[in-house]
């Protein structure tokens, strides 16, 4: 897991081509314009989904991990929690390949709370829960998730 932001190139330390060729192109984008939906940026090594929903307590959202992908969380608006937990501590559910989605069951391990400026990304052991409400305060949030294809 890597959690930094985008207005400290020092926090981010050593990151792969992938992650920054993502960050460069947010970057370069206007991405509170941008519509929801997917968007093509490198096939379908790079793509990005832009999508909008209203945070929601923990016990009404899901974990989920990925094993072809990785995910580059990016706040456009508002602000959400994510709780995060380690693949090996929770009972793994169902693989679906076609959607590359690992679903898990279990306890968190710690969580963020990412606002505008900053972005997460979770590796295949990285297992999270979006779209939990700070501080149990509901909040329809718009963010850009980067699907980056695993080497």
């Amino acid at each position: 897991m890597i959690f930094a932001s985008t207005h400290s190139p020092e926090s981010q330390g050593i990151l792969e081509d992938g992650i920054r060729k993502a960050l460069a192109w947010a970057a370069s984008t206007d991405m509170a314009a941008l519509e929801t939906g997917p968007h093509t940026i490198d096939g379908d090594d790079l793509f990005v989904n832009v999508i909008e929903y209203t945070t929601k307590n923990p016990e009404e959202r899901f974990w989920e991990a990925h094993k072809e992908y990785l995910d580059l969380h990016f706040p456009i608006r508002g602000e959400e929690q994510i709780d995060l937990a380690l693949l090996e501590d929770l009972k793994a559910g169902d693989y679906d390949a076609s959607q590359d989605f690992q679903a898990a069951q279990g306890e968190k391990r710690a969580s963020v709370v990412l606002k505008p400026g900053d972005f997460l990304v979770c590796y295949p052991q990285d297992v999270h829960r979006t779209a939990v409400a700070v501080n149990g305060q509901p909040e329809t949030i718009k963010k850009a998730v980067f699907k980056i294809r695993i080497a």
